[in-house]
Order: structure tokens, then C-alpha cells, then sequence
């Protein structure tokens, strides 16, 4: 997935996206929900930054990615850690936690509404009793411009990156390409990532957690205004 900028990808992210601060208030929403939450599992938890704040809160944490190379990222930020290499939706570790997060959009990387119900069902199956899942969603279908194009830019000693994301519609499928420029003292290379996310409207979002078995409220503004779907197991 992130295979090409997962070294970069921190120097990208920190030009818009403030971890601090969404982890300040994941850490307020997890213990409003559950007052008893001492471990979080973060899957899909990319470089590892909402883990590194959570821990500093006093959380115990540990994560997951696909990607083994952000696994490798996570684990030096955070060499506390427990860390996987998994799918989100044949997640099975053996653990069980009092929070398992899923943030930043990525369980829209389960393209299908059948592999969302089945990601939603691994979460469950490692919840501790009175755990949460907290789901942070992609957009809809119909909400997103195939024509927006975006351009990030960042520094660091020795090193100059430049990426550009073009958006492609395919059914319910968003198409993201990132085009990479990175310049240090060998030169320029370039390089180039697709990412195939599903979209899900909130109907379908609110349909899954409930066929998982899970009861469900759903946060409208969430994080960043992409919103946040709060599961806790059924009765």
C-alpha cells in the first residue's frame, strides 16, 4: 500500500494532519465510553503516531498494519509495542483489548460491504468485556470530485518530497494515485502508489456494525469531520 512512502510519510502528514490533538480526544471519547479502558489496539495503525500519543496518555498499545514496512516505523516509535503484520478482516492475534481503533479511513481498504462485516466481527472477537471499537470512515459515495487534484510538498535536511493525488470513481471503488517526487543528493526519483478504497454510506456503515453484532452510534464530525462510528458488543 504504502510501500513507497512509508519513510516519508510522517514528513507528508505533518504539514495538515495533527495527531496530538485527535488523540487527546480519541483518549477523552474512549474514556467517556468506557471508564475501565487501560489496553487499545490500533489496526491499521500506519507510523504509529496515534499510538505514540495514546501511550504517553497512559494507555497500553499495540498495532497492526498490512504494510510491513510501517509495522517496522510503528515499532520504533513505539518499541513498547506489540506489533502485527495482519488483513484487518482476518484479523486474529489471540489478544483481547479494551479499545480497538481503526482511524484515518483506513477500513475503507476493505473495498466490499462482506469484508467490512467480517473486519467488524475480527474487532469484536478481540474486545474485552465493556470494550469499544472506535471507526473513523472514508466518505460516501457521491461525496467526493474525481476532478480534485491535490499537491503536498515537504522538507527535510537533504531531502525535498513532493506528492500529487489524482482521484478516480470506479462503481463504489474511490481510486487514489500518488504521484511521488523525492530529491535528495543522488537526485530525483519518482514513484507511484495506487490506493483502491470502498465507498460506504452511513446506512451501509451503520448496517455492518449491527450484523457484526455490535451496537453502534455514530459521531457526525468525528475527528476532522469525516465522522466516527462508536461499537460496543450487543446485549
Amino acid at each position: 500500500m504504502f510501500t513507497e512512502s512509508a519513510e516519508i510519510y510522517d514528513l507528508i502528514y505533518a504539514q495538515f494532519k495533527n495527531y496530538a490533538e485527535e488523540s487527546e480526544r480519541l483518549a477523552a471519547l474512549i474514556r467517556r465510553v468506557n471508564p475501565q479502558c487501560h489496553s487499545v489496539l490500533d489496526v491499521a495503525c500506519g507510523t504509529g503516531e496515534h499510538m505514540r500519543y495514546l501511550a504517553t496518555d497512559g494507555f497500553r498499545v499495540d498495532g497492526i498494519d498490512l504494510d510491513e514496512r510501517f509495522v517496522q516505523v510503528a515499532a520504533r516509535k513505539n518499541p513498547l509495542s506489540r506489533m502485527w503484520c495482519s488483513d484487518m478482516a482476518s484479523l486474529d492475534i489471540g489478544e483481547r483489548y479494551d479499545a480497538v481503533l481503526c482511524l484515518f479511513s483506513s477500513i475503507a481498504y476493505v473495498r466490499t460491504f462482506e469484508r467490512l462485516v467480517a473486519t467488524l466481527r475480527a474487532f469484536r472477537r478481540h474486545l474485552n468485556g465493556g470494550g469499544v471499537i472506535v471507526v473513523e470512515p472514508w466518505f460516501g459515495p457521491g461525496q467526493l470530485d474525481p476532478s480534485f487534484v491535490m499537491r503536498n510538498a515537504a522538507a527535510a535536511p537533504g531531502l525535498q518530497v513532493e506528492r500529487v493525488s489524482h482521484l478516480e470513481i470506479l462503481g463504489r471503488v474511490s481510486r487514489l494515485r500518488f504521484d511521488y517526487s523525492l530529491t535528495d543528493s543522488s537526485g530525483v526519483r519518482h514513484a507511484t502508489e495506487i490506493h483502491d478504497m470502498g465507498l460506504f454510506t452511513t446506512a451501509e456503515m451503520l448496517a455492518a456494525f449491527t450484523e457484526a453484532g455490535l451496537a453502534v452510534e455514530h459521531d457526525e464530525t468525528g475527528l476532522d469531520g469525516r465522522g466516527l462510528f462508536i461499537g460496543r458488543a450487543a446485549a
